[in-house]
């Protein structure tokens, strides 16, 4: 038994209130939690986590969640990114005898991890009720993200191996196979763990798959033979390295030959992989952008470049609102997400729902804006069917008509600087505008230093503006981004204050969309790794190109 987890008789058995649940966060990839997972973390009193996977999983917790800190046995273990938990058990039992419902989330799946194991023989000799979720194991989903299936028709057979824990008969036994082998290891034991199973009868040229933080935008794979993988580390300055005792999970036979993995490396192939992008946007405003991104393989980073307050003379948006009420308005346009927050407060302020919006029609100038309206219980009538803009907006406009439009007034909230495009297009089409101050923009705060150093220093592989208030806000508060950062403009506007702000514009979007622009940056991505490969070279990020950057190899 584990010396560090109690002994079963150390906890009385207890008619206990609470529940405990042992969950599996998989490998690393947020994305991979089960549906159940998410559920459990919902209704979760208290977390306990490994500190690998603990932001895998608070993401889907409660904002008030109680998330104890596990005791790290020492700083070796935690500076390798693995640290030895101590008092899991401990923490698992008070936490379940007080009445509260516990997740227990361990890395991979629970069933494979012997801790957790122990822990739940803590619970049942306790008498306090457990249930497991299982999660995607380790060794079975680093493999997939690698491109390294590890059955084929011929169905191999299939060993997983703990170098850790493996004696001489273990290597023994599964050198003299010819089947699959998976192996969990630390980048600084794989190269013994390979010299073991030559010694035991596998051939040296026997082909070696090498993968550390899988399932992650910081996955990186290395292709080499049992015989050569302690010379590929030295030539690649792999190793010595502090970073020595990070783990990784080494496929050993013929599906790991590199020219197989060549065509199935389906995750570090993606167009964006492992590029850090800087997104200039709130959190509200960036959540779908980074979730596309991070689709491409990219790792968002979102620095809000404005700040929202209120309108300085409240009476205007008051009057207009009330409006709504009585009956003064044909039509409402909103033209971005914080129009609709701003007039969704006000709402909230007077007591009134979505209901106030009966027999008024709803426009709103692109997706975002109509999602926000969805939410909020409203669905707009209409959106642009071409460019999301307000000149998309007034392209789909009816024009006024005296026989089918009773009230021949448009109430528009925005912001103070929005331009007066809309309005104008509006009274050109015989409407009268009430053009309101919903709410004003200022510049935000500074980000972080470290941040501020990261844009400046080259630190950030691509930039994305979406406006030309972007531009001028983010090299206000920041500085300007380093000339090896790739520059994304979401149209020709944007991308002019950029060249009047010194940089080079990389990508343009074929269309002014934030969408549109993500899917351009990641096919200038694509294309840039295409031309590397055909030229033979290694594929840096742009962001490695940078003086003193530290390269490495992505594929």
């Amino acid at each position: 038994m584990n010396p560090s987890i109690p002994t079963t008789s150390a906890y009385p058995a207890v008619a206990a209130h609470g529940r405990v649940t042992f969950l599996g966060a998989g490998p690393g990839d947020p994305g991979l939690l089960t549906l159940r997972a998410v559920e459990a973390l919902a209704a979760a009193d208290v977390l306990i986590a490994e500190p690998e996977v603990l932001e895998v999983v608070r993401t889907h917790a409660r904002a008030n969640v109680d998330t104890p800190q596990l005791t790290i046995a020492d700083e070796v273990s935690a500076a390798a990114g693995v640290p030895v938990i101590r008092d899991a058990a401990n923490l698992v039992m008070e936490a379940a005898r007080s009445g509260r419902r516990v997740v227990r989330a361990v890395t991979g799946d629970p069933g494979l991890d012997g801790n957790a194991a122990e822990e739940m023989l803590v619970c049942a000799t306790a008498g306090i009720p457990f249930e497991v979720v299982p999660g995607v194991a380790t060794a079975v989903g680093v493999p997939a993200y690698a491109g390294v299936p590890l059955r084929d028709k011929q169905g191999a057979d299939v060993r997983f191996v703990d170098a850790k824990t493996a004696s001489a008969r273990c290597w023994s036994e599964v050198g003299a196979s010819d089947g699959i082998l998976v192996v969990s290891a630390t980048l600084e034991t794989v190269s013994a763990a390979a010299a073991e199973l030559v010694s035991a009868g596998r051939k040296p040229d026997t082909p070696l798959t090498v993968t550390v933080a899988g399932t992650t935008t910081r996955q990186r794979t290395w292709c080499a033979t049992l015989g050569t993988i302690a010379q590929v580390f030295k030539q690649g300055k792999v190793l010595p390295s502090p970073e020595g005792a990070r783990p990784v999970i080494a496929v050993v036979g013929e599906h790991s030959a590199a020219a197989r993995r060549e065509d199935l490396s389906w995750f570090e192939s993606k167009p964006l992989f492992g590029w850090r992008v800087l997104v200039p946007r709130t959190k509200e405003q960036a959540a779908s952008l980074s979730d596309q991104l991070r689709s491409y393989g990219a790792v968002p980073h979102e620095v809000p470049t404005i700040a929202v307050e209120p309108p300085r003379t409240p009476q205007q948006m008051e009057r207009a609102v009330k409006g709504l009420v009585t009956g003064r308005y044909e039509w409402i346009a909103f033209t971005s997400v914080n129009a609709v927050k701003a007039v969704r407060e006000k709402f909230e302020e007077y007591g009134l729902d979505a209901r106030a919006f009966a027999g008024i029609k709803v426009a709103a100038v692109g997706e975002q804006t109509a999602a926000a309206l969805v939410e909020f219980g409203v669905k707009p009538d209409l959106v642009p069917s071409g460019e999301q803009s307000a000149a998309g907006l007034l392209e789909d406009w009816p024009p006024y008509d005296p026989v089918f439009d009773p009230i021949d007034r448009v109430f528009l909230p925005r912001a103070d600087i929005a331009t007066e495009t809309l309005v104008a297009g509006l009274i050109e089409l015989g409407w009268e505008v009430d053009d309101v101050t919903a709410y004003r923009t200022v510049r935000a705060s500074p980000p972080p230093a470290d941040t501020r150093e990261a844009i400046k220093g080259g630190g950030f592989d691509a930039v994305l503006f979406t406006s030309s208030s972007t531009v001028r806000n983010l090299v206000g508060i920041a500085g300007k981004p380093h000339n090896v950062t790739v520059i994304a403009c979401i149209g020709p506007a944007t991308a002019k204050t950029a060249e009047e702000h010194g940089l080079r514009v990389d990508v343009l979007s074929p269309e002014p969309s934030v969408s549109k622009l993500a899917e351009a940056l990641a096919e200038y991505g694509a294309a840039r790794r295409e031309a590397a490969k055909e030229a033979g070279e290694t594929v840096f990020r742009p962001s490695e190109r940078r003086p003193g950057a530290r390269r490495r190899r992505t594929t």
